[in-house]
């Protein structure tokens, strides 16, 4: 009940964490929550419609809906509140097992505005799994000889949740002979050794039980056992012991088959398999293994066949008895007759390596021999060697034994085996000999670090690839042997674009096959340069790099994207209404005038990014023409009288990739060479811009209206100024002569007599702005000399006002009222 309340209490301070954060983003346009996994279905996420500032009744109507991305829809929202709830039970360890962070991302799509808002829900990691062992029963077998402090590796537990939650400590507990060392990993985790803390004696106990636990740091903590079972094996440190090393004996030739010639005994005193012995003939002679037969349980030697003096005096047998783990011992029996010598020397091998390490150094004994001839004199006298090109040797240790040693280096990469043939020779005429051979394997040693199968490797990779595409594979050899030759690959770290490039692309360990992660773009990213490391299996590891350059192939996937003329869309944000560009010819431009130029822009490389212009669609198809690589619209022949004063351009716009993609301009040209024309031009353009249902032409009556109303205004404003002008004339005629202001030096060309009264007019402009529904155009007029100059511009307090300003009218340029300079967006 305590758990469950604290666990609780946890759950509404995350979503208070969730209030909180949700409030910061939604200044920037993008919510973020944060939710604790494993919460049930239409658990709260957030409340949407409040962050975003959306009226849920308003947008009810006109499809407002969450969408995932991916293939699960884990979060739905909700139609009558507008918050955003879990849809489904959200497991964070099956999401994002190998992420520190786990964040989902949707999308509040409100399709009556086209509007989205992106959503980034963060799922934290509560305390839901605990640590595991693969197997809960684990068995170590450890000789009783082992020394104290001696360790050996733990099976490790799993825990896949995060941070204080995930596995933390280790505990063993059972017994007094052994304790836990947990040593630290290369990526920071945990591995526990088993330490032998005292001497075993298999004979005080022959099993220890132990328990290993592991503990999380999640509050309440969770732990994982796993049981332990030491077997003490039985040291086999008692080899078998004959009674007699040599046993000798004489009999007379006519001794009766079946007697019982000699008895060998041995001792061992080990218990049960290791106690157990086994006597056997070494490699003899075939004559004496036809005529001796040896009891492998009791020792005893018996006659097989009767004695032939001529066949030899004296038959020595190699005795040899093993027990069960391995070790053993050997005796040599004699049987000695009077006979003469015709024997060839024979070769007992008393005790042989089957396998020696390649490092082992010059003079290590390979094996023991025994070499003799039953015969007697010069016949008996025997002579041992070895074949020639090995690195042994023959040494004589004592008597009749040899031993084999090593010459030289050993080399298992280049001679993985060796039958090494021992020859005996006696010293008769003619000479006998024998051989014996001793097959010997040479042991690995990892001295071979791996070699790649090339120097460096690359390879091209076409962009937009599949996620887990193979790019190519490495290889590399090791030339141990085993596990010192089993090669395992992997990347050696390393960042592109401020990301792991384990993110980009993986090797697979076994095979050393190169995939990439991702889709890749050669817009972001046009090569990666990464190494693989191959590690062999060997203590110590050795290892070997290459590097690998990836080349992104650049596809034609990104179609020419036409800078000018801008979209309509695009080329007045924020306006109310959209406006479109209008370009201007003048009806007299000669063939070839350049009238505007299409500037297009291509994403991608090399071919795919070459782009050629061609017009694709036109009002007047023989008036413009386009320039095929330089986008520019020039006119194709002189505008004729009969030419619409309004045409409506399409440029295609292509590149040259296979297949090639394209995208168009529309240009819109008017020929214009008066304001009346070009007015014209505009009310047409305004009329048909109009919304339907308007009455046609609706807005440039308004125009006029309004261009007339401003006009009236200007007038009346004129006739009050000559009004006060004429009032203020009228009182200096009534003062003296000299209290007037002079008018000397004011040419008589500067007024104009209206009822006596001498008035100066000031010149005007008009700036008329037509606007058609979604399209703008603005026209200024000036006529700066049309009538009469300038009104000076009202005199400082401290300054005398004069009547008329002194300025030579000659001054002034005229200026044609019949070209006005306009512009039009």
């Amino acid at each position: 009940m305590f758990s469950a309340g604290r666990r609780w209490g946890r759950r509404q301070r995350a979503l208070l964490w969730v209030i909180l954060l949700a409030a910061g983003e939604a200044a920037w346009g993008q919510l973020r929550y944060s939710v604790p996994e494993e919460m049930p279905k239409g658990s709260f996420v957030g409340d949407v419609a409040k962050d975003l500032g959306l009226q849920l009744p308003e947008h009810s109507n006109r499809g407002t809906r969450i969408l995932n991305k991916g293939s699960t829809q884990y979060f739905a929202l909700h139609g009558k509140t507008g918050h955003l709830v879990t849809a489904e039970r959200i497991d964070r360890e099956q999401l994002c097992r190998s992420l520190q962070q786990c964040v989902l991302r949707c999308e509040l799509i409100v399709e009556g505005e086209m509007q989205v808002y992106p959503i980034e829900v963060e799922i934290t990691d509560i305390n839901d799994n605990a640590p595991s062992f693969n197997e809960i029963d684990l068995e170590e077998k450890i000789s009783e000889m082992t020394a104290p402090g001696s360790r050996f590796p733990l099976a490790e537990a799993h825990d896949p949740d995060l941070g204080r939650n995930s596995l933390q400590s280790y505990e063993l507990s059972g017994d007094e002979h052994f304790s836990l060392a947990v040593q630290a990993g290369p990526g920071g985790d945990q591995r526990p050794e088993l330490v032998l803390a005292k001497a075993l004696d298999r004979e005080e106990a022959a099993f220890h039980e132990l328990v290993l636990r592991a503990s999380d740091g999640g509050d309440p903590a969770r732990t994982g056992t796993a049981r332990i079972r030491v077997t003490v094996v039985d040291a086999n440190d008692n080899a078998p012991v004959f009674s007699q090393a040599e046993y000798t004996v004489r009999v007379p030739e006519d001794v009766p088959v079946g007697s019982i010639l000699v008895t060998v005994a041995a001792t061992d005193n080990d218990e049960g398999l290791n106690g157990h012995v086994k006597f056997s003939l070494k490699k003899t002679s075939d004559i004496a293994s036809d005529i001796f037969h040896l009891d492998s349980e009791t020792g005893v030697i018996t006659l097989l066949q009767s004695l032939d003096y001529e066949e030899g005096e004296c038959y020595e047998l190699e005795v040899q008895v093993r027990d069960g783990g391995g070790l053993s011992d050997a005796a040599k029996v004699a049987i000695t007759l009077t006979d003469i010598n015709d024997n060839a020397p024979e070769i007992a091998v008393r005790s042989a390596l089957s396998e020696i390490s390649e490092d082992a150094p010059s003079g290590t004994v390979v094996a023991l021999l025994h070499v003799q001839d039953r015969d007697s004199g010069g016949n008996g006298a025997v002579r041992c060697s070895l074949d020639r090109g090995i690195p042994f040797r023959l040494e004589k240790s004592y008597e009749d034994y040899y031993r084999v040693v090593t010459a030289g280096e050993l080399d298992r990469e280049q001679v993985s085996e060796y039958n090494v043939t021992v020859r005996a020779a006696d010293g008769g005429s003619p000479s006998l000999q024998s051989s014996a051979v001793l097959a010997l394997r040479v042991l690995d040693v990892n001295d071979n670090a791996p070699v790649f199968a090339e120097e460096r490797y690359s390879a091209r990779l076409a962009e937009n690839n599949a996620a887990g595409a193979l790019v190519l594979t490495v290889r590399a050899t090791d030339a141990d042997w085993g596990q010192n030759a089993r090669v395992r690959y992997r990347l050696s770290e390393g960042r592109v674009r401020g990301a792991p490039l384990s993110s980009y692309v993986s090797v697979q360990a076994e095979t050393g096959a190169l995939y990439a992660l991702r889709s890749l773009d050669y817009e972001q990213v046009r090569e990666l340069r990464l190494w693989v490391r191959a590690e062999d299996g060997g203590a110590p590891a050795l290892s070997g790099n290459v590097s690998v350059l990836l080349l992104i192939a650049d596809e034609n996937d990104n179609a020419p994207q036409v800078l000018y003329p801008p979209p309509a869309a695009a080329a007045w944000r924020g306006s109310g209404a959209a406006r479109s560009v209008v370009e201007l010819a003048p009806r007299s431009s000669p063939a070839g005038a350049l009238v505007a130029k299409v500037v297009a822009v291509d994403a991608d490389a090399g071919q795919n990014a070459w782009l050629s212009y061609e017009l694709a669609k036109a009002t007047e198809p023989g008036l413009f023409r386009v320039g095929p690589h330089s986008g520019e619209v020039r006119t194709a022949r002189s505008p004729l009288a009969r030419d619409a004063a309004r045409h409506s351009l399409v440029v295609l716009v292509k590149d040259h990739g296979r297949p090639a993609l394209s995208a168009t301009a529309t240009l819109s040209v008017v020929l214009a060479e008066s304001v009346a024309e070009l007015l014209a031009e505009l009310g047409g353009a305004a009329d048909e811009a109009a919304a339907p249902g308007e009455p046609a032409g609706s807005l440039t009556r308004w125009l006029v209206l309004a261009v007339a109303a401003v006009s009236c205004l200007f007038l009346a404003f004129l006739l009050l100024l000559l009004a006060l002008r004429l009032r203020r004339w009228r009182r200096q005629q009534l003062l003296p002569p000299d209290s007037g202001a002079s008018l000397r030096g004011v040419p008589v060309s500067h007024f104009v007599g209206i009822d006596g009264v001498r008035a100066f007019l000031q010149s005007y402009s008009h700036e008329v702005s037509l606007t058609a529904d979604s399209r703008e155009s603005r026209l200024r007029f000036s006529a700066a000399a049309a009538c009469c100059d300038t009104l000076p511009a009202r005199p400082l307090p401290d300054e005398p006002a004069p009547l008329l300003g002194d300025e030579d009218p000659a001054a002034a340029l005229p200026v044609d009222p019949a070209a006005p300079s306009y512009k039009i967006f």
